[in-house]
This record gives structure tokens, sequence and C-alpha cells, in this order.
């Protein structure tokens, strides 16, 4: 799990993220409808669409937000045509950073993430240049003050999870991409209600770095992540449990 990640989730498990939820919706609006537009509207007979879905529940997105958007994607209600793009670069202190962006406008997008590293102390890389480093995981969490890591690891293992693990107040269900509906409906079934729940970019290894440098690579993440354009920001740096964001 990418220490940003835990981080992100951890602003979420505790309140503080509650005024980014309309912009987390408007992406999972733009993943649905492309999910939609590429393989039709049914899920049961279209896998992306299917997870879409599951990660737009498990963030408590209202059915009538979830039906709009697959209408959109279909035709049925007038939308824009998203074009998806990955951009790889570099935050300060050398920590990768992966990009992925929805965009109806691909000039637009590439002038504004290419800005928001320069601006931020990053460089963006060539095509493959830290993609290497990460793999492609399910990440589903829970609160751990909400949730019973006994009853998570339980129904976790038993539906086919590679891994739990409970640092920072988060546990963590990881998963292989395949197996991440049937281990998250397998939780959502026994009543668990996640914090996140997403195909991820696990890196391989993470860095740690000093407070002041955590500090920037956070603000220039978060900065990218606030693009409209934007959907996930994966990065490979450790943020230490006690880290505070400002002093």
């Amino acid at each position: 799990m990418s220490g940003h990640s835990k981080w992100a989730t951890i602003k979420h498990a505790k309140g503080a993220a509650d005024a980014k939820r309309g912009q987390m919706f408007t992406k999972f609006i733009k993943e649905i409808s492309i999910a939609a537009r590429m393989g039709g509207g049914d899920p049961a007979a279209n896998p992306r669409l299917r997870t879409a879905i599951l990660k737009a529940r498990a963030a408590n997105m209202p059915k009538d937000n979830i039906e709009r958007a697959i209408k959109k994607g279909t035709g049925e209600l007038g939308g824009s045509n998203y074009e998806e793009l990955i951009y790889e670069g570099y935050a300060p202190g050398g920590v990768a950073i992966l990009v992925e962006v929805l965009t109806d406008n691909k000039n637009r997008a590439a002038a504004n993430v290419r800005n928001l590293f320069s601006k931020n102390g990053g460089n963006l890389g060539s095509t493959g240049s830290v993609a290497y480093m990460f793999n492609r995981k399910g990440v589903i969490e829970y609160d751990a003050e909400v949730a019973s890591e006994e009853a998570v690891m339980d129904a976790a293992l038993e539906a086919g999870a590679e891994d739990i693990q409970n640092e920072g107040g988060i546990i963590t269900v990881t998963t292989d991409p395949n197996d991440f509906e049937t281990v998250l409906e397998a939780l959502q079934t026994k009543g668990l209600e996640s914090v996140s729940a997403e195909i991820s970019m696990v890196p391989d290894t993470c860095m740690s770095l000093d407070a002041e440098t955590t500090r920037k690579v956070l603000k220039m993440i978060d900065r990218i992540e606030e693009d409209d354009d934007v959907q996930n920001v994966y990065s490979n740096i450790d943020v230490p449990d006690d880290f505070e964001m400002d002093e």
C-alpha cells in the first residue's frame, strides 16, 4: 500500500476529507461513464463497469448518481467522450508518481499535469520511467475504529484475499485484481463498510524522506488530485504514522 494512499485514507476516515466527497463522486461518474461506453451498460456483462460501481458504492455514492453515469456512458443522456491517459514522473526527493487521467481534452490535461509537476518541484518522465515500480492490486480499506480486524480478516481470507494489514488505524485488504470484486462483495455481504475500495497501483518498495520533503511531496500530490481531469495519483512515498502535515 503506498504511503500516500494510507495518508489520504486516514484523512478520510477521520472525517477531514468530507469537503472532497463531491469531487470524488465526479471522478466516479467519469469512470462509470467510460466503462459503460466501452463495454455497455449491463454490469453483469461488463466487468469494468461492475468494478466501477462497486467502488462508488463503497464510498456511499447514491444509486441515482450511478444510474445517471451509466446512461451518460451509453448515450441515453448527453455526456462527454473521455480519453484515458497515464503520466509518469518524479516528486521532490525522487518519489515516483503515476497519474491516471480521464479527460475530454487531451491537450488541456497534458498542459495541466506538466504545469503541476513543474510548479511543485517535480518533473515529468517518459513512458515507462516509473510504471515498472508498481503492481496493479485490488485494495480495500477500513477504519480500524469502526470495523473489526478479525471480521475483516476472516471474510477477506475466505474470499481469496492475498494480504490483510492493520497499520496507522487503517485495515488494508490486498487482492489480485481478478479477485477484487469477489472479495469486496464478500466483505460487503458481511456488513463491513469500507473507507475506500479500488484497483490501485501499489509500489514494490516505498521511500522514506525527511519531514519537510514529505510535506512538499504530499502537497504536490494533493494539488494534482484536485485537477478535474485527474482520476488517481499513486506514489511510492512512505508516510510515518506519527507524521504531522503542518508544524
